[in-house]
């Protein structure tokens, strides 16, 4: 069996070695096998499951929710497509709140920065200086 070391494995999947290090302290990668010299050993399985990590990272899944992705991953006979749609689900809530929280954020910034003239006097009378002092805000 051919094993990679942590640097191969960072380019074959796009991570880091300090990425690869952190999923480890976190339990989102095994403990790999070490050589004498203490290197880590890495199987051709590793490079799945770190791939699978990445993708469900930039889906936004949390660390935490990410473990029990790939619990599921490997006991998917006791488990149901809905605890995963489950997961995805709340995911999916949680960030149409951000977008909500995010697109007041942009009115309230478009507001300001519409009323604010822009200019090259001095910010002595500038209108978005007074509306981030103004007790209300």
């Amino acid at each position: 069996m051919s094993y990679l070391k942590i640097g191969e494995l960072a380019r074959r999947t796009g991570a880091t070695n300090e990425t690869l290090r952190f999923y480890e302290t976190r339990g989102l990668l095994e403990s790999p096998r070490r050589t004498e010299a203490g290197y880590r050993l890495y199987a051709e399985a590793d490079v799945a499951r770190v791939r699978f990590i990445l993708r469900s990272r930039r889906m936004g899944f949390s660390l935490k929710d990410i473990k029990e992705l790939l619990l599921i991953r490997v006991d998917r006979e006791h488990n149901t497509c809905g605890d995963v749609k489950q997961l995805a689900e709340i995911k999916l809530q949680d960030i149409n709140a951000r977008i909500a929280e995010l697109n007041q954020v942009k009115a309230a910034l478009e507001k300001v920065t519409d009323a604010c003239c822009g200019g090259d006097l001095s910010a002595v009378h500038c209108s978005i200086l007074d509306e981030l002092d103004a007790e209300s805000a």
